[in-house]
């Protein structure tokens, strides 16, 4: 059978901008509609929102007609984890809170199958393999994985070359509420100095030939983060979405605050 190749990767190795939207509603119903939306890449997040390995499957299936890759960010970098998000379909990962090449380089291993890495080979009975239908999955699927290394501190920073150095890391995401809280302006990501440290983290990320990403609701500074040159801009979250629709429609009709 022919790879299943991954178009997410794909375009970052070619250079292609790739613009997402965050999903933290934790909902096939509600990622569904969002994926009809024509964005490239939808995050699914497991640090922040209430997901689980079944949940996610759930919005998986969902979204599986649509052109959207879906991207997971598990709640922290976990071999166990790893191999469950992949085993259900995830090829690009999103694993936060990355500080030393030493951990990237555990993350690299943990998303490739052996020798390469340490991946469990289970492809057989699951869902990634559709349960050993594609039965030369194991062929190809350490080349498939996307794996993306979220920087969100000072320690972070100081070791970003080295991260971005590891061969297998295929991009570095500023994860931009983490790291203001880091620089001591905690709930300010539009801070002066904030904006400096992600603008010198893009550039040192490209520098060492990676792919630079970062998620950001001010329309102003996504389109400054893409002629910086990032290549995988999240530009808002379901969240964020239903909240202002619901609170700017309560506020038209005299109620709300």
């Amino acid at each position: 059978m022919a790879v299943v190749v991954n178009p997410f990767k794909a375009a970052l190795c070619e250079g292609r901008p790739q613009i997402g939207l965050w999903q933290a509603l934790a909902n096939p119903y509600t990622a569904e509609i969002c994926a009809g939306a024509g964005f490239d890449w939808l995050l699914f997040d497991g640090e922040h929102a209430p997901n689980d390995v079944p949940s996610l499957l759930a919005q998986l299936q969902a979204v599986s007609s649509a052109p959207s890759h879906p991207v997971a960010r598990p709640p922290f970098g976990e071999t166990r984890l790893i191999k469950q998000y992949l085993d259900i379909g995830f090829s690009t990962l999103l694993i936060p809170l990355v500080e030393s090449a030493t951990q990237a380089r555990e993350l690299v291993s943990a998303v490739r199958y052996p020798p390469e890495g340490i991946r469990g080979v289970g492809a057989s009975s699951a869902r990634v393999s559709r349960w050993n239908r594609q039965s030369d999955y194991l062929a190809w699927a350490n080349d498939e994985v996307c794996l993306l290394a979220q920087v969100e501190t000072i320690k972070g920073l100081q070791n970003l070359e080295a991260i971005a150095s590891v061969e297998g890391i295929d991009g570095v995401f500023i994860g931009p509420s983490d790291l203001s809280a880091s620089l001591g302006h905690r709930g300010n990501p539009g801070h002066p100095d904030v904006q400096a440290a992600i603008e010198d983290a893009i550039g040192r990320i490209r520098a060492a030939g990676k792919a630079a990403g970062i998620l950001t609701s001010n329309e102003a500074f996504a389109h400054r983060y893409l002629e910086l040159g990032c290549l995988f801009v999240a530009v808002g979250a379901d969240v964020g979405l239903l909240v202002g629709a619901v609170d700017g429609l309560a506020r038209r009709f005299g109620r709300g605050s």
